[in-house]
């Protein structure tokens, strides 16, 4: 028992600190690279929509503003990973306006034949969104500031 008590009583050596943060620091690696390759697959893939949308309008001969919408959340995405490649981080605003610009497209693609208590349920989720934006970016300067926000 006594023995038990001592073995875990054991202080961590420096040689044991230093290896936890040399695989903390691996790790944050992995994850930082991982999360720029991923999101240059979804740039890819987002100028690959945005072309076969564009081809679309183009075959159509007609653009519609469920179109105009749609080419529009594929510029707010690029803009989304443009912002977060120059500052490492992504303002929440951006899949905020990206969310109310989709929920929009969505009643304009359903038409008269929506039923109209679903209309007033999707244009108040665009109206909390519109206020959360809002509030996040009216936030009092003395708030908790996440990762160093030096400007929003």
């Amino acid at each position: 028992m006594v023995s038990l008590i001592k073995f875990t009583m054991i202080k961590m050596t420096p040689e044991v600190n230093m290896s936890k943060s040399k695989i903390k620091a691996s790790a944050t690696t992995i994850i930082v690279y991982t999360e720029k390759v991923l999101l240059g697959i979804i740039a890819l893939l987002t100028l690959v929509a945005t072309l076969q949308e564009i081809l679309s309008i183009y075959n159509n001969g007609t653009i519609t503003l469920a179109d105009l919408l749609l080419l529009f959340i594929y510029t707010e995405v690029l803009g989304m990973i443009g912002v977060f490649y120059a500052s490492n981080r992504i303002p929440i605003t951006l899949p905020l306006f990206i969310a109310m610009t989709a929920l929009a497209r969505l009643i304009i693609l359903q038409g008269k034949e929506m039923d109209p208590i679903t209309l007033l349920y999707e244009a108040g989720a665009i109206a909390i969104i519109a206020l959360a934006v809002l509030i996040i970016r009216f936030k009092p300067p003395w708030t908790y500031k996440y990762q160093a926000e030096d400007d929003e």
